[in-house]
C-alpha cells in the first residue's frame, strides 16, 4: 500500500507541475485517504501488540 501512495504522490507532483490541477488533486486526496488507512491499520495493530504482550 505504501508503493500505491508512493506512485499517487508522484502523479500528483508531476500533473501539477503539466497544469492539470484535477488529476492531481484527485491522486493527492486518494494518497491521503490511504495515508490516513495505513496510520489507522498501524495504530489498531500497535494497540492489540501493547495490549496482547502487556
Amino acid at each position: 500500500m505504501l508503493e500505491w501512495i508512493v506512485i499517487l504522490l508522484i502523479v500528483a507532483a508531476i500533473a501539477s507541475l503539466l497544469g492539470f490541477r484535477g488529476v492531481a488533486g484527485a491522486s493527492a486526496g486518494l494518497a491521503k485517504i490511504l495515508i490516513f488507512i495505513v496510520l489507522a491499520g498501524l495504530l489498531i495493530f500497535l494497540l492489540l501488540g501493547v495490549i496482547v504482550f502487556a
